[in-house]
């Protein structure tokens, strides 16, 4: 149960704080977005404010943002349509209902014989079904539309149309999703290092003496300073592991200083060239915060180097993880407690971002390389030629998915 809860606190964690990098940067371009749903399926709790529907659905498993015009084409209201419609004062349309599974309170049944909320902003209809007496209504620009399922969400006139936007706003907010993941990231290594610490390398000081070694066994206190090994000055842990490693098996002299007094200390390294210390762990943010940043681009680099062996040669689907195998490494770090929740947040959470970027159609890489295109060519591609190239991304994704969670099984079942 434990592994069940964290999987999905993590996984919503990381596609709410994505979606909020679109939703954000939509917001700030002049982009409507309609909904802002943390989970899917059923909506159990649903708030309108500034013009942006926040719904709160059934399934636990990540959530979305629905952009005006980006993949949310408006269900078109044939003509023989009843809708109901509420008024404002200047006899504009201010709510439409067209769910059967809720009531608008003071609502006008109207039989629609045409509806633009695009373009023209108008309903043409019989009120109460009267057929001989056609009407048009004017629908206000910040309108909103009960849907179907019973959601209440803002009219998509096209100038708030993610489409409209100009090419650079539309394409910063394909690239926030993905920048947020990295920031998420970076700030879990930073909590990461104030609250567990980061090991320090650069300096001759020693953290904890493990119990049961040959340093612990000689004497060594946790915490001292390790001034020479067999009169070579030790300026980090570094230089102490590497000379230790080279004695596996053979005795050398410590020079350490403990409470403010030097001392020398006869240690034998175990046959695996270990003495059973740790490097000084220090939770200051003058360490926490560059942590952040290196693990970061450390994982990266990584992450990179796995995809990109996709490309030229010795890549296998071992190295990929899908639900399965994100399951399974939850589970895995979950025995870590926060500590090694927290880390494997931040991991997953770059790998997202990294997976996201890939010049394929379906994803953000791909919709930021058709921004691209449309600035070099100064016009966009037609509809439909971009609807197949994202149908093509869109199988190769779910290809992929599949090999993946299979090789997972495999693996681990």
């Amino acid at each position: 149960m434990t592994t069940i809860i964290a999987f999905i606190v993590i996984f919503c964690i990381l596609v709410v704080v994505h979606e909020f990098g679109h939703f954000y940067f939509a917001k700030r371009s002049g982009i409507l977005v309609r909904e802002f749903s943390i989970g899917m399926g059923p909506k159990l709790w649903a708030s309108h404010k500034n013009n942006t529907t926040y719904t709160l659905r059934l399934l636990p498993l990540g959530g979305y943002v629905r952009m005006a015009g980006w993949q949310d084409e408006e269900d078109e209201i044939k003509p023989g349509t009843m809708l109901s419609l509420i008024l404002n004062d200047q006899g504009k349309v201010v709510r439409i209902n067209a769910s059967d599974k809720t009531t608008l309170a003071g609502g006008m049944p109207v039989q629609v014989s045409r509806v633009d909320l695009v373009k023209d902003l108008v309903i043409e209809g019989y009120p109460n079904g009267d057929e001989t007496a056609l009407q048009t209504w004017q629908v206000d620009h910040d309108a909103t539309i009960i849907e179907e399922d019973g959601t209440e969400v803002q009219i998509a006139p096209e100038d708030v149309q993610f489409q409209n936007a100009p090419v650079w706003r539309r394409l910063l907010v394909n690239f926030a999703g993905p920048m947020n993941n990295f920031l998420l990231a970076i700030l879990a290594f930073i909590i990461y290092g104030l609250f567990f610490g980061v090991q320090v390398l650069n300096t001759n000081q020693i953290g904890t003496v493990v119990p049961g070694y040959p340093a612990a066994e000689a004497g060594l206190k946790s915490n001292a300073t390790v001034q020479t090994i067999d009169g070579q000055k030790m300026s980090s842990f570094t230089d102490l592991s590497k000379i230790v490693s080279k004695n596996a098996g053979k005795s050398v002299t410590f020079t350490v200083k403990e409470n403010g007094k030097s001392k020398n200390i006869v240690i034998k390294p175990n046959k695996e060239g270990k003495i059973g210390v740790e490097a000084h762990v220090d939770k200051s943010p003058a360490n926490a915060i560059p942590f952040g940043f290196s693990q970061t681009w450390n994982l990266a680099v990584r992450t990179w180097d796995v995809l990109k062996s996709m490309v030229t040669g010795g890549f296998s689907l071992n190295k990929l993880a899908g639900p399965v195998g994100i399951y399974t490494m939850t589970s895995q770090s979950a025995k870590g407690g926060i500590q090694g929740l927290l880390f494997f947040m931040g991991y997953l959470s770059l790998g997202l971002g990294i997976t996201n970027l890939l010049p394929i159609p379906v994803l953000d890489g791909g919709k930021i390389l058709l921004n691209l295109i449309e600035i070099i060519r100064r016009k966009p591609l037609k509809p439909e030629t971009e609807g197949v190239v994202t149908m093509i991304g869109l199988g190769l994704m779910v290809l992929l998915m599949l090999a993946v969670t299979i090789n997972d099984i495999m693996r681990y079942f």
